[in-house]
This record gives C-alpha cells, structure tokens and sequence, in this order.
C-alpha cells in the first residue's frame, strides 16, 4: 500500500479547507495510507515574497523535520509545492550550513503537488470520479511554470463521468493574483483578471478549475463581481465528486 503525508498549506487550512478534504478522500479512494503532521507549518513563501528570505531558516529546518520520515509529502497547492522545491534549495544555500544543503537537496524531490502524485507515483489517471457538468481548466502559473504540471490535472479530468471540459481562450495566461502581486500591483492585477474572467465567461462553463485556490479566490472574486454564476473549485473537490453515482 502507497504512503504519504498530507501538507496541507496555511491558507488551504485557513480560508479552504474543503479542498484539502477532497484530496484526503480521492487518496484515500484509491488506497494511500495517510497521515498528517499536526507540527506542520507554513512553508515561509509569503516570508519570501515578502522580503523576508533570511527569516525562513527556522521553517525550513521545521518542515523537514515534521516530514523527515515520510515516503511522500502530498498538498494540494502548486504554489506551496514550488516555494518547497524551488525556494528551499536557495534558503538552505544562503543559510550557509552544509548539512541543511545536503538534506534540502535529497529530501525536496519527495514533495509532491497532488496531481503529480496521482499521475506519476501511483500511475492513476481516473480516480471514479462522478461530476456532470461543464468545466474550464485554469493551469495555475506554478504549477505550469515552476513544477511542469503539463496535461496531468486534465488527464484526470478527461476521466471525470458526465464532465464536459471547454476550451478556455488564452488559458495559459495568469490570471493576476501572484500573492502580494496582487497587492503591490493592484492596478495590473485587476487589468489581468478583467481578461481572465472574459475568457471564462466566452469559454460558456459552469465551474472553473484549478490546482491552487489562491488563483480561484481571485478569479472568484472577479466573477462575483460581474454578478456571473460561474463556480470555482479546486481539482481534488471535482475528483472527490461522485454526483449521481448511487450509493
């Protein structure tokens, strides 16, 4: 039986935390053993985005420590997944000590965005999932560009029963939210999302889906505010659905 462990980010826990749920229950569908650390923190990406790199040591050294013994480590946001695999090799480099060097390099690889995980470590690309609705895929920029997520999410949902995916114009395309991009940038941020929610309203879904609630929660924002009946959810709450299936 496979084994990981839940990371379960900050802002998931805090302002999400029925995506966290799906992504329990669809591992648990598919037969992973899970656990979770209640001694996890944050892993210090608005530290570093804020300014902040040198004080990330102390979170860095935690992280490891609470998941020192897992097989993998499970979350279900790309942003989160990319400060551990991208950021930590550069936090432990300006930390100067060869030991946190060496154990960031071995242990990062085993931190896992949650459709990698399902795509590559357990080969599953259809989960049993049951979600009769029509769907535009958001691919969130971390996961595109700092983890290379590719096609997995939608190799998933392309084995949803009843979807119907829709192709959304310039999906590639942030959506403006970045964090503190947000609100350092304000001006720009909002110029983006005004394009973002033009392609999803033109690309005539219901629910709009992406593997980080942090690009939902604004997108969700700016549909809300042009008064639209277009859902947000993230990917693990439409692979948990099972609508329609009987029980």
């Amino acid at each position: 039986m496979p084994r990981a462990s839940l990371f379960v980010p900050c802002y998931i826990d805090t302002l999400f935390p029925e995506a966290a749920i799906a992504m329990t229950r669809v591992l648990e569908r598919v037969g992973v053993d899970l656990d979770f650390p209640r001694s996890q923190t944050c892993c210090g990406q608005m530290h570093v985005n804020t300014g902040y790199a040198d004080d990330v040591d102390h979170l860095v050294r935690n992280f490891l420590n609470v998941f020192e013994h897992a097989e993998h480590v499970v979350a279900p946001s790309a942003s989160c997944v990319a400060t551990v695999r991208h950021m930590y090799p550069d936090m432990a480099k300006r930390s100067g000590d060869p030991a946190l060097i060496e154990a960031v390099d071995a242990f990062t690889p085993r931190v896992k965005e949650f459709s990698e995980y399902l795509v590559d470590d357990l080969g599953i690309t259809d989960v049993g999932a049951s979600f009769p609705h029509s769907v535009a895929y958001h691919p969130a920029c971390h996961a595109t560009r700092l983890l290379g997520v590719g096609d997995r999410p939608l190799q998933l949902l392309r084995n949803v029963a009843g979807i119907r995916l829709k192709d959304m114009p310039r999906a590639n395309e942030c959506c403006g939210f970045g964090g503190t991009f947000a609100v350092k940038n304000a001006e720009i941020s909002a110029a983006m999302l005004a394009d973002k929610v033009a392609d999803v309203i033109h690309a005539g879904a219901e629910v709009v889906v992406a593997s980080d609630n942090s690009c939902l929660m604004h997108i969700a924002g700016g549909l809300q505010r042009q008064r639209t009946a277009v859902r947000t959810l993230h990917l693990a709450e439409v692979l948990a659905s099972q609508e329609g299936v009987p029980a």
